[in-house]
C-alpha cells in the first residue's frame, strides 16, 4: 500500500497521480474559479515531495478534506444610499480550516470579489497563518460592495447591514475577520459597533480596531513591514542587505505605503507605486516626505496615484494600457521588486522583464501577484523569491498579537510588537528554508512554504479525527 491510493473507481495510482486526480476533481467541482485552482496546483504540487514520506496523509484523504472549505457562508446585503435608493450587494465568508484554531482571515470590499477569489484567498490563508507559529485556523470573507466614492453614511449603513448578517457566524473563538483591500479602519469601527451592538458584548471578535478600543499598535504597518523583513532576511542568506538597493514597489494603499516606509528605515531607495489607473517613477526615490504626500493623496483625498507625478517633476507616469501584454512598472531596472497591489499583476512577460534586468529579490506583499508561468521563471532563474503566503504572513501576524492583547485585557508597545513581528517574520523564513532543504529543493521557498504551513495542520487534522 505504501506510496499507492485507491481512486473511488477502484484504480491504484502513486502519490502524482493522486495529486493530479484531486486537482482535477477540484477544477470540475468548481468550475469559473481559476483563482482557487490556481493556488491548489500551487499547493499540491509542492506536496508531491510530502506524499512520498507520508502515506498516512493518503490514506486518511487529508487533500480531498484539506481543499474543501469547512463551510461557506453566502448572503444578500441590502442598504440604502443617500438618495434613499436601495442597493443590494452579496456578502460572503469562507471558512475554510479550523485544524489549528479560529478562523482567521480578511475581508475585502470590492467589486471584483466573488465566491472564487474568496476560496483563494482563504485557501492560501490556513498556510500563511500556520506559518506565524500561532494557533489560527484560515478564513477570507467579503462583499462585492465598492466603498470608492460612497460618503461615510453610505459606507456605515451597508457595514450594519453585512455585520447584521456575518455576526451569526464570528466570534473571537470561532472566527475572527480583519481588513483587506476596501476595509480599513473606518469599516472596522463600523463593523465592531454593529457586532457590539446586535450580542451585547465587547471581544475581540475583529482586528485591525482603533488603538482607543482594543486594536494592537503596528497593526497597520505589519504587512508590509512583514514583506520588508522577509527580503531582508533572503538577503542575508547572501550574506547582503537592503541597503542601497533600488526597490519596485507596485500598489499604493496601506500595504504598499509600509512597504516604502520600511524599506527607507534599512536604508533601501523604494522608486514605484501605482494604481489601477497605473504607476509613477521617481528615480530620485520616494523619500519620506513624498511618501507623506502618497499617503495624505490615498488615505484622507483618495485621489489617484498620476498626481504624485503632477506634484513631483522628478516623477514620470506610466498610464495602464489594457492592450499591453506587461506592465512598464516591472520593466525598470532595479535590484528588488515588491509586487503590493493585487492577484496575477505579474506575468510571464513581466517576470522576464524583471530578471533581465537584474532583479535580485522578489518579496510578495499582495496575495499571489505572480502568474504560475512567473513563479516557475523566478525559481528557475535563482533569484531570491519570497511567496505571498510567506512574505505577507506579517498583517495576519500582528493580528493574532491584536487577539492575544484582547484576551489579556492589555497593550504592548509598539517597539514590542514589532520586535515580535521581526521574530515571527524571521521564524517564518527559518521554516521555509530550512523545510525546502529537508525536501530535496533547497532554496525552493515555495515548495518550502507549502509545506511547512501544510504540515502543521495535516498533522492536527489526523490528530482529530474524521471531521
Amino acid at each position: 500500500m505504501t506510496g499507492t491510493t485507491v481512486t473511488p473507481r477502484g484504480a491504484k495510482v502513486p502519490p502524482g497521480g493522486y495529486i493530479d486526480d484531486v486537482i482535477n476533481q477540484v477544477k470540475a467541482k468548481n468550475p469559473a474559479e481559476p483563482e482557487f485552482h490556481q493556488a491548489v496546483q500551487e499547493v499540491l504540487d509542492s506536496l508531491r515531495l510530502v506524499l512520498k514520506r507520508h502515506p498516512e496523509y493518503q490514506s486518511a484523504r487529508l487533500l480531498e478534506r484539506i481543499v474543501e472549505p469547512e463551510r461557506v457562508i453566502m448572503f444578500r446585503v441590502p442598504w440604502f444610499d443617500d438618495q434613499g435608493n436601495m442597493q443590494v450587494n452579496r456578502g460572503y465568508r469562507i471558512e475554510m480550516n479550523s485544524a489549528i484554531g479560529p478562523y482567521k482571515g480578511g475581508l475585502r470590499f470590492h467589486p471584483s470579489v466573488n465566491l472564487g477569489i474568496l476560496k483563494f484567498l482563504a485557501f492560501e490563508q490556513v498556510f500563511k497563518n500556520s506559518l506565524t507559529t500561532l494557533m489560527m485556523g484560515g478564513g477570507k470573507g467579503g462583499s462585492d460592495f465598492d466603498p470608492k466614492g460612497k460618503s461615510d453614511n453610505e459606507v456605515m449603513r451597508f457595514c450594519q447591514s453585512f455585520m447584521s448578517e456575518l455576526c451569526r457566524h464570528i466570534g473571537p473563538d470561532t472566527d475572527v475577520p480583519a481588513g483587506d483591500i476596501g476595509v480599513g479602519g473606518r469599516e472596522v469601527g463600523f463593523l465592531f459597533g454593529q457586532y457590539k451592538r446586535l450580542r451585547n458584548e465587547f471581544t475581540g471578535v475583529l482586528t485591525g480596531k482603533g488603538l482607543n478600543w482594543g486594536g494592537s499598535l503596528i497593526r497597520p504597518e505589519a504587512t508590509g513591514y512583514g514583506c520588508v523583513y522577509f527580503a531582508a532576511e533572503m538577503l542575508k542568506t547572501r550574506k547582503d542587505s537592503l541597503d542601497g538597493k533600488r526597490c519596485l514597489v507596485s500598489g499604493s494603499g496601506n500595504v504598499s505605503q509600509y512597504t516604502v516606509q520600511k524599506l527607507l528605515d534599512l536604508g533601501a531607495k523604494p522608486i514605484t507605486l501605482s494604481d489601477s489607473g497605473g504607476g509613477i517613477f521617481d528615480p530620485d526615490g520616494i523619500d519620506r516626505e513624498k511618501l507623506a504626500w502618497v499617503m495624505e493623496l490615498k488615505n484622507t483625498r483618495r485621489g489617484r496615484i498620476r498626481e504624485y507625478a503632477e506634484h513631483f517633476k522628478s516623477a514620470s507616469f506610466m498610464p495602464s494600457d489594457a492592450g499591453l501584454d506587461h506592465n512598464p512598472l516591472w520593466s525598470i531596472k532595479a535590484d528588488c521588486a515588491f509586487p503590493s497591489a493585487t492577484q496575477n499583476e505579474i506575468n510571464e512577460k513581466d517576470a522576464a522583464n524583471l530578471i533581465k534586468n537584474g532583479i535580485k529579490v522578489v518579496a510578495e506583499g499582495a496575495n499571489m501577484p505572480s502568474t504560475a508561468d512567473a513563479t516557475k521563471m523566478f525559481l528557475d532563474a535563482g533569484i531570491l523569491y519570497g511567496p505571498a503566503k510567506a512574505a505577507n504572513a506579517g498583517g495576519v501576524a500582528t493580528s493574532g498579537l491584536e487577539m492575544a492583547q484582547n484576551s489579556m485585557r492589555l497593550s504592548w508597545t509598539r517597539e514590542e510588537v514589532d520586535k515580535r513581528l521581526q521574530g515571527i517574520m524571521s521564524s517564518i523564513h527559518n521554516t521555509c528554508f530550512e523545510t525546502a532543504e529537508t525536501y530535496g529543493t533547497p532554496g525552493n521557498l515555495v515548495n518550502g512554504a507549502n509545506i511547512g504551513g501544510f504540515l502543521k495542520v495535516a498533522n492536527a487534522m489526523l490528530d482529530q479525527g474524521l471531521v
